[in-house]
């Protein structure tokens, strides 16, 4: 798909998932009027706004800061407005960018629709979590104790506000495939790219091996203690390890001790359909674009990750009874975590998968996939 083709979609796509989380930052508001604790409920309405503050533009409680005279009051106002601009100006940016790659390489044309949804929906998500990261720094600053543990911070504002950002991201995708598709009706059928099988499958399981190293070797209770409290040090960048882990770590567990073998097994059934996820991704992407690329790749693996992240909190959601009687909004808290790691971690499988594939496509006889 040529970029003025596709320039149309992603920009449309990202001013759709801006306004969208804009709207529901200035909905937050409404859960301060009288009356909607009565409605929904207190606890409904305390998780709500754990949802929306992340991207309501007046801070909770009013201004940040602590106690200041009414100078340094507006100055700390000031640096809140102006992170809340900067997140919402990167998350148009980033949607944008990464759905036009995508678009490029992955048009939503007759049987490549529901993976071009799938896609956007996933980068989505993580233009959400880059948004947010990016803009931390300054609601840090915004809260008067920037040099006080500002890595533990940045973790913490990094990781809030995932929520809201999975159905809006689908609402962003699918109006951005919905552009997309007249744009498509007079450039005719977008080539595919000849991907041998046996290269495919091998790129497959190489990709799926790196996104395995975090899950199952990382995350491991033992191994992820370790790696969050190895590099401590001193001053402004001291415990990095909240950090650490948010952008190492897809899951966490341990063994069985302590816990039925049969509620263990059910537990780990996530990481396999995340694994599964990823694996099956990997095998139809490299025939699924007009051309493999590195980037193209990266990007797909970040959004198979982030798909198999997905399904794996779902699946969660379904078979922990606990969660469902604590309410549907509870249960759902979880849903996006782990966008950050998988960025990392699927953009290694993407250029791993890549790499594999051009070394075994060489060698293997060419046969479509």
């Amino acid at each position: 798909m040529e970029y003025r083709r596709a320039v149309i979609p992603a920009v449309a796509g990202g001013l759709m998932v801006t306004l969208l989380l804009w709207w529901a930052g200035a909905s937050a508001d409404a859960l301060h009027l009288e009356g909607a604790a009565d409605v929904l409920g207190h606890e409904t309405v305390a998780r709500l706004r754990g949802w929306l503050l992340p991207w309501a533009y007046e801070p909770s409680g009013g201004t940040t800061g602590g106690s200041f005279d009414g100078t340094d009051a507006s100055r700390y106002l000031g640096l809140h407005h102006t992170a809340i601009q900067i997140r919402f100006a990167a998350v148009f940016v980033l949607y944008a960018a990464g759905a036009l790659l995508l678009l490029r390489r992955l048009p939503p044309e007759r049987g490549r629709t529901w993976a071009a949804l799938l896609a956007l929906w996933a980068w989505g998500l993580v233009a959400g979590t880059l948004a947010v990261t990016v803009s931390a720094p300054w609601l840090i600053a915004a809260q008067g104790h920037g040099s006080y543990q500002f890595l533990p911070q940045l973790a913490s504002l990094s990781s809030a506000g995932r929520p809201i950002v999975v159905p809006v991201a689908l609402a962003a995708a699918a109006w951005a495939v919905l552009v997309a598709r007249p744009a498509l009706k007079g450039a005719g059928p977008q080539p595919r790219e000849d991907v041998p099988a046996r290269a495919a499958l091998l790129a497959a399981t190489v990709g799926t091996a790196v996104v395995a190293v975090s899950l199952v070797v990382l995350s491991y209770q033992s191994n992820a203690a370790t790696l969050q409290t190895a590099f401590t040090g001193g001053g402004l960048l001291a415990e990095p390890g909240d950090l650490l882990r948010q952008w190492l770590l897809l899951g966490a567990w341990s063994g069985p001790a302590g816990t039925p073998l049969g509620d263990w097994l059910l537990y780990r059934l996530g990481d396999v359909l995340l694994l599964v996820v990823v694996w099956c991704a990997l095998r139809w992407l490299p025939g699924l674009l007009t051309r493999v690329s590195v980037p193209a790749m990266a990007a797909g693996g970040v959004c198979a990750v982030v798909l198999g992240l997905l399904a794996e909190q779902a699946l969660r959601m379904t078979t922990d009874g606990t969660q469902m009687r604590s309410g549907l909004l509870y249960a759902a808290s979880g849903l996006g975590e782990g966008v950050t790691a998988a960025l990392l971690w699927g953009a290694l499988a993407g250029v791993a998968a890549t790499v594999t594939l051009r070394a075994a496509g060489a060698r293997a006889p060419s046969r479509p996939v």
